[in-house]
């Protein structure tokens, strides 16, 4: 593999990468929460997959079509009846509760499909590509990334462009002013939880097209959504997008110089990254 086609195929990850990253910079953006279940939303996308695809022989891109919808469902659930009493000044409630959530769907998985590892079947599709020059591009890796933009895109309009979209900005900035407006803070805090869990399942279906995943994966992902948020800025849409491709290209240019160090070449420059801008590459959207 040469450098370029390296940083090609660090591009094409950071697709995935912004995906799974941006649920988690909505909920942080909107309600100051961090999400420690996050990853476990992921792998329960996947899982849900997989169940589908065993018991009704759906193929797995289909089976998105009741994973996200099922996955947004869940997460205005949650945060409608456990997330919403630990929203305040302080996120050790909303630390200390998410973890207890990523510890029981852990074990939860694990009683129902045990420590084997999986991996989602789409055929030929996994591993089809195409040349571009000396480039070897993947059908899939481009669809995701395609998808990503597609998505960020369409999210960066709703928020702009909607009065939805601008109530959550708003409440984001000025949750004791948009209650005094009338506005639902715990309805809006409702949506954003079903956006990014809905993003973050279909993240979770595609991570398990492309490689392997057990009950125990969720904690690998989150640390992969926190590092892809931190790079690109809290509270931006792009920002996301940005983040999960400088993290997609460290860890391929790394792994081009040494396959061993594929993920600390990620860490290294989330390190260097949190040390020289802290608040991100990119800042915070503000509401208008």
């Amino acid at each position: 593999m040469t450098l370029l086609n390296a940083v090609v195929q660090g591009l094409l990850l950071g697709g995935l990468y912004a995906l799974f990253a941006t649920g988690l910079s909505l909920m942080f953006g909107v309600m100051r929460l961090v999400n420690l279940a996050h990853g476990e939303v992921a792998v329960l996308g996947a899982f849900g997959s997989l169940v589908l695809g065993t018991a009704l022989g759906v193929n797995p891109l289909l089976s998105l079509l009741v994973v996200v919808p099922a996955s947004a469902a869940l997460g205005y659930l949650t945060q409608r009846v456990v997330l919403d009493r630990t929203v305040g000044p302080s996120p050790l409630p909303s630390l200390l509760v998410t973890f207890g959530l990523s510890i029981v769907v852990q074990n939860l998985l694990l009683a129902t499909f045990t420590a084997d590892q999986r991996r989602l079947d789409v055929g030929a599709l996994t591993t089809a590509s195409f040349r571009a020059g000396d480039l070897s591009i993947g059908y899939l890796p481009l669809a995701v990334f395609t998808t990503a933009v597609a998505l960020l895109a369409g999210l960066s309009l709703f928020l702009a462009r909607t009065s939805l979209g601008r109530i959550i900005r708003a409440t984001s900035d000025d949750p004791q002013a948009v209650r005094l407006m009338g506005v639902d803070a715990k309805h809006v805090y409702g949506i954003a939880a079903a956006i990014a869990f809905a993003t973050v399942a279909l993240a979770g279906v595609v991570n398990g097209i492309q490689t392997n995943f057990t009950p125990l994966s969720g904690p690998l992902l989150l640390i992969i959504a926190f590092e892809a948020v931190i790079i690109g800025g809290l509270g931006n849409v792009w920002g996301t997008l940005l983040g999960g491709v400088v993290l997609g290209v460290a860890q391929t240019v790394g792994a081009w110089i040494d396959p061993a160090q594929q993920i600390l070449a990620g860490h290294l420059v989330f390190l260097l990254v949190l040390a020289l801008r802290p608040q991100g590459l990119l800042p915070k959207m503000a509401a208008t």
